[in-house]
């Protein structure tokens, strides 16, 4: 699959020369989802089964591909509103996290039903901490609709619950985890920083660079967290041992995702509009925008494969009748 044959010419023109000089990404591959209608969600790669899955929200299904060719494995239905996907190596399961049903484990191999976990109603954004071996879920809010949200605190493995933070707000989206977790309150334009040990709000942070902060990604190395908006497409690079702001881009409308490449010290902020920007760290606090990558509309919810070197896009077709994709990008070396 060439760009030619996958963009519009005018496209071309606008986007393709400035961001192939830089060519920190290159389309190397694309997968059509026949009859897949409305939004995609979050991925998660099986390094076991060689397999990127795919959360189809609007559609209840779990899409299957492989992770060399791209090709569609299966296509599995049967679920409420699935949002957010993690992997466990250990027992080769997948957790989806269901808004509307009671989430199921998969074997990640045969996609069986091993048991489930009743969360609360919109259950959605996660966060996975390394050092407890915790899955952190955003419940409530307002597509329950709920006029409030509680972040929970789960065993991935057993779905035991351990803490419950609750925010007086009915939006509340993606979250990073370090020493501390970061999560956006998007109608209350802040950023809460949690503390996981007390299960506590230990301070919130005004977010006024633009409104609807809506993804988030952490560098753990130089302290610093990423926030991208929707109103308007901003993404915002915060010092998290002061709070402070040390650098602000444009990024596309409509991002669902922000990634960090902590192995080239890259920023994908993957949008709606139709591209990907693509900034570059130089240090803790100096950033330049490296190339505007050209995707297509709806192209907003990525995963980094760090092992194969890729970027992978869902381009969700919306309330269109495009047809949905997944576009694989090969990560250049920096």
């Amino acid at each position: 699959m060439t760009l030619r044959s996958l963009f519009s010419g005018a496209a071309l023109l606008a986007f393709a020369a400035p961001a192939l000089a830089a060519a920190p990404l290159q389309l190397s591959g694309s997968t059509d989802l026949p009859g897949y209608t409305g939004d995609f969600d979050h991925f998660a790669i099986d390094e076991k089964d060689r397999t990127l899955f795919l959360a189809g929200e609007e559609s209840a299904e779990l899409e299957a591909l492989d992770l060399n060719s791209g090709k569609v494995k299966t296509r599995l239905k049967g679920f409420g509103t699935p949002h957010s996907l993690h992997y466990m190596p250990a027992a080769n399961e997948l957790l989806v996290i269901d808004g509307d049903k009671p989430s199921p484990v998969l074997d990640a191999t045969t996609l069986k039903t091993k048991r489930t976990y009743p969360l609360p109603k919109g259950a959605d954004s996660t966060g996975f901490d390394p050092a407890s071996g915790h899955l952190w879920v955003v419940t409530g809010g307002k597509d329950v609709p709920l006029p409030d949200s509680r972040l929970i605190e789960i065993d991935p493995v057993t779905g035991k619950v351990f803490k419950s933070v609750h925010f007086d707000a009915d939006h509340v989206e993606a979250m990073a985890i370090g020493s501390k977790l970061w999560i956006n309150v998007t109608d209350k334009n802040a950023i809460a920083v949690v503390d996981m040990k007390a299960g506590t709000i230990a301070a919130t942070w005004p977010f006024t660079v633009a409104e609807q902060n809506a993804c988030a990604a952490y560098d753990a190395t130089t302290h610093r967290l990423f926030i991208v908006s929707r109103k308007p497409g901003k993404l915002v690079v915060i010092n998290v041992d002061t709070g402070a702001t040390v650098a602000t881009f444009d990024a596309p409308g409509k991002t669902d995702q922000v990634t960090w490449d902590a192995a080239n010290r890259r920023i994908y902020a993957t949008g709606g509009e139709g591209y990907i920007t693509v900034i570059e760290q130089d240090s803790a606090d100096k950033y330049h925008e490296a190339a505007k990558i050209l995707s297509i509309p709806g192209a907003k919810t990525a995963i980094l494969d760090p092992i194969r070197h890729h970027l992978w896009v869902a381009a969700s077709p919306g309330e269109t009748k495009a047809m949905a994709k997944v576009l694989r990008y090969d990560v250049a070396p920096r």
